[in-house]
């Protein structure tokens, strides 16, 4: 709705900031940033999830947000290049892409839009702060929790 692009742009730009100053100092976690000299229209929180430093794989923390029935996902998941027809002709691609797999493995599109207000990304951010505070404790719990689905 071209009428309304404005105000679309304006709240998903506030809620890309509110992601990115609620998460600013956890450790392992980082917002894709946009060229704030370009225009753009904030349609994508994409948070980048560092295992090492985050304590928690970011397959990890979007099945935890899944389950609080977070609209999170991964992001470019798989790469095209394990998508048909690309998987076909060129199998062995993912060796070529490192830096594309190292990517593709970490990013998580966060919710965002009209639909999603201040209160609902505090809450996220707080889910998300959570696990990577917990990480050690919440994989033993998915551990076990798959021990018994076995």
């Amino acid at each position: 709705n071209l009428e309304s692009l404005d105000e679309f742009i304006a709240v998903n730009r506030s809620n890309y900031s509110a992601y990115r100053d609620a998460l600013a100092d956890v450790p392992g976690l980082s917002l894709v940033q946009h060229d704030e000299s370009e225009r753009c229209n904030y349609q994508y929180v994409v948070l980048e999830v560092d295992e090492k430093q985050a304590g928690i794989t970011r397959d990890e923390l979007v099945h935890v947000l899944q389950a609080e029935n977070i609209l999170a996902r991964k992001y470019f998941w798989p790469g095209c290049h394990r998508m048909q027809p690309y998987r076909s002709y060129f199998p062995n691609a993912g060796l070529l892409l490192p830096e594309t797999e190292r990517v593709a493995a970490r990013v998580v599109v966060l919710p965002t839009g009209t639909a999603v207000n201040p209160d609902q990304i505090r809450t996220i951010c707080g889910i998300i702060r959570l696990c990577t505070q917990q990480a050690p404790e919440l994989r033993r719990l998915q551990a076990r929790k798959a021990g018994v689905a076995q």
